[in-house]
């Protein structure tokens, strides 16, 4: 246990514990927790966050954290940045809400031009603006059906679109998501992702796996749904709660070949992997695509809650009425967004970049150091740690990354899990060589603790 230091989460950079974790006044609020908060929520340790700055969450006991989740992978611009929080104040004194399905804003505007601009694609685009990821896609949803007026999706295995019915409906990366609710939308199709360190057709790791893509045009479009009736395909560039999975470029460009050849709109999900996270704008920028339509959310408003799905402005033809949000484009979340695209354009993607390269620099021999590790993947900081039971016959060990999350949250790191047995690595796109130097080094410390023990 480290020494009691002056300071807080405002001048650290590195973490700084206290007490016991969890210290005594996190354990009161545990408690209430269990008596008037929905047992639905999942939480693998005690963490009981009082307040953050850039990387660093201090919690109720004045212990002080590294942030390496980010709140998943929201706070793209640190905990109270203080131009965000400017942004934020201003606006809040200003116009709190007037909503923008009724009225006309003109931040609301402004930050549509500037995602439009963005946006990959020669084509004008038009901005939707929803409240959070799962509505983005609800969004995209209904407008490829809308557009298209065909009725049929195809989503892959691993995917995690949202939780609401229909999002839910396509996501498929844990049964507990959708085991208990019935029905969901018809329809709906899923085939394997191109998982290069676990193809699905069997090709040894590393591969493309651009059977992932043909596989639809080989046997979906052959045996189960003509493509004519297909509205859209959705993809994640990179999976992020199917484990922090890329696809790669040769599969991602096969895709939206077959999407052109056949008038399917290609969804891209960028909801947890956008915003710069991978050092692009896009993670599909990495490869080259060209959305029909680009769901956004999560880092885009520095925490506040707001979502966008961006579509080529042929593609959103919709007319007035067919759908809106009261909250959607809310003056202040708006406010955070255009904030937090100045940093991001100005600091913090190049940083991202840069700063994540370094960092996988430092774990990419991991597999061959540790029995555990079966992977480490990603782009920019988007990384993802695979732990396994076994390298050769690649047996999941979720029991060991949850060792390692709970033991990395006891010497101030916090992390959180990605797919089955994956260990995401998503720190505000502000942090620094040193912050991840010391990410790096007690990351490998608690895999070496299970490897040794297991």
């Amino acid at each position: 246990m480290k020494q009691p230091m002056i300071g807080t989460a405002n001048e650290m950079k590195l973490p700084n514990l206290i007490t016991p974790l969890p210290g005594p006044n996190a354990k009161k609020v545990i408690a209430r927790d269990a008596q008037f908060i929905s047992p639905s929520y999942t939480r693998g340790y005690p963490m009981v966050a009082k307040s953050g700055r850039g990387a660093m969450v201090e919690d109720v006991d004045g212990n002080v954290f590294l942030d390496f989740a980010a709140g998943i992978a929201v706070v793209a611009t640190g905990h109270c940045h203080p131009r965000i929080v400017d942004a934020i104040q201003k606006q809040a004194a200003e116009l709190i809400h007037i909503s923008g399905t009724d009225f006309y804003l003109p931040n609301l505007v402004d930050l549509a031009e500037r995602l439009a601009a963005v946006a990959p694609g020669k084509e004008p685009k038009k901005v939707y603006f929803g409240n959070s990821g799962t509505e983005a896609i609800e969004a995209a949803i209904k407008l490829a059906r809308y557009h298209t007026r065909r009725d049929k999706i195809i989503a892959f295995y691993g995917c995690f679109h949202g939780r609401t019915m229909g999002a839910l409906s396509l996501t498929a990366s844990k049964a507990v998501q959708r085991k208990g609710f019935g029905a969901l939308l018809p329809g709906i199709f899923h085939i394997p992702y191109p998982n290069s360190y676990r193809c699905p057709y069997g090709n040894p790791s590393p591969c493309d796996c651009v059977e992932a893509a043909t596989f639809l045009e080989r046997d979906i479009f052959k045996r189960i749904v003509d493509p004519e009736e297909v509205a859209a395909v959705f993809i994640e560039p990179i999976q992020g709660e199917g484990g922090y999975v890329p696809a790669s470029k040769k599969f991602l460009l096969e895709l939206q070949r077959i999407c052109r050849q056949y008038g399917i709109l290609l969804v891209s999900d960028e909801v947890q992997s956008g915003m710069g996270r991978t050092g692009k704008w896009w993670a599909g920028d990495h490869s080259g695509i060209e959305p029909d339509i680009l769901c956004v959310a999560k880092g885009i408003a520095s925490g506040l809650p707001l979502s966008a799905t961006i579509a080529r402005a042929s593609v959103m033809d919709w007319k007035p009425g067919a759908h809106a949000s009261t909250f959607g484009g809310n003056p202040v979340c708006v406010a955070a967004a255009l904030a937090t695209m100045d940093l991001l354009e100005t600091q913090y993607i190049e940083n991202a970049r840069r700063v994540g390269e370094y960092l996988f620099r430092r774990m990419a021999d991991w597999p061959a150091r540790h029995k555990i590790v079966g992977d480490v993947r990603g782009k920019g900081l988007m990384i993802g740690v695979e732990i396994v039971r076994d390298q050769k016959t690649k047996e999941c060990a979720p029991d060991f990354r949850e060792t390692i999350v709970r033991r990395a949250f006891t010497k101030g790191l916090l992390l959180l899990g990605a797919g089955e047995n994956t260990i995401r690595i998503a720190p505000p796109l502000m942090i620094d060589e040193e912050q991840a130097d010391f990410a790096a080094r007690t990351l490998e410390e608690c895999i070496r603790e299970v490897e040794t023990s297991a």
